[in-house]
């Protein structure tokens, strides 16, 4: 089988295919033949030790690697088919289709717990769609239903709406009632709208501090605003979402949640079975779909990374394994 790696931090260039033999299967573990799995903004700052500066960079290489990676194969989400079940695995079967996360996903076949961060696929999806969930999904519910806690009729502005984490949030943010302002580039102005926003800006033309407030929520992924230049444009109950948040921003969220009036919210979202299956269960009721906006075959991971570090992409970007042909 082949597995993407990378045995020094660096460029996309220094990811390659390298052929291993495939991982052996315990009595508690599922054997999956990934057809499909994703390249994200964690993936690229992971190939780079892109993790921020002081001590986010020092925290991140120290989990994941000092000197260089401690998990030489890279990706996370994964989307695929059960080919073998431990003896003790009872909750899964051959031939079931399922999606999930896990270190190292970036290869052909991957041996996990039956009891880790795997589910079964929502009816309906392929493969790349599948893969396209996880971090995005998990993400927005995450921020938006359990830390913003957005209620009906509140308004949402959403910056970076047609990217892998932003084509969820406005979905999430419209399934809990709110009014979404998504905000795009001229591109994907039709995108975001198809996804449910009410109002679309175009940042190429529009200046954002000059956007009619006030906004209930404000919910960044790319890093575009700041709370001391938009917290005027928040009310008196306003909450500023950072999803790539700094130091700074987790401070301002601990500083801010001990006083009255707009406040931030920072961190990392929490990964979990439950989660998986809340996901799911949104595809199924029709509250969610997946965005795939870029495709790549397993070679081409280099431009890949190329595409998700330039901050432009579309959706998900998906890796899809030779057996993706088969199913």
């Amino acid at each position: 089988m082949q597995a993407i790696v990378h045995d020094v931090y660096g460029p996309p260039e220094v990811l390659r295919l390298e052929d291993r033999e495939p991982p052996a299967l315990g009595e508690g573990d599922l054997r999956i033949d990934v057809r499909a799995t994703s390249v994200t903004t964690a993936e690229w700052r992971m190939r780079s030790a892109d993790y921020g500066s002081g001590l986010f960079a020092l925290a991140g290489r120290l989990m994941f690697g000092l000197f260089r990676p401690r998990n030489r194969t890279t990706g996370r989400e994964f989307a695929g088919r059960v080919t073998a079940v431990g003896s003790a695995v009872t909750n899964f079967a051959v031939g079931d289709d399922v999606f999930g996360t896990h270190p190292g996903a970036n290869a052909e076949q991957l041996v996990i717990p039956a009891s880790g961060m795997v589910v079964r696929m929502p009816a309906g999806l392929t493969h790349a769609e599948a893969a396209a969930l996880p971090f995005g999904s998990i993400c927005a519910l995450d921020f938006l239903e359990d830390r913003a806690k957005v209620r009906p009729g509140e308004r949402v502005l959403v910056v970076g709406a047609s990217g892998g984490v932003g084509v969820y949030l406005v979905q999430v943010a419209k399934a809990l009632g709110a009014e979404v302002t998504g905000v795009c580039s001229t591109a994907n102005r039709d995108l975001v709208r198809r996804l449910g926003a009410d109002h679309v800006v175009d940042y190429t033309t529009t200046d954002l501090r000059t956007l009619p407030g006030p906004f209930d929520v404000i919910v960044d992924t790319v890093g575009q605003t700041s709370f001391a230049q938009f917290r005027r444009m928040l009310s008196p109950t306003g909450r500023h979402v950072f999803i790539e948040g700094g130091l700074g921003e987790f401070l301002q969220s601990m500083t801010s949640a001990l006083r009255s009036g707009p406040r931030v919210i920072s961190g990392v979202s929490a990964d979990s079975r439950e989660a998986l299956e809340r996901v799911r269960a949104r595809v199924e009721q029709g509250t969610l779909r997946p965005v795939v906006g870029h495709r790549f075959a397993m070679a081409d991971v280099v431009q890949a990374h190329r595409l998700v570090q330039a901050r432009h992409r579309r959706g998900a970007v998906v890796l899809e394994f030779p057996a993706a042909a088969h199913g």
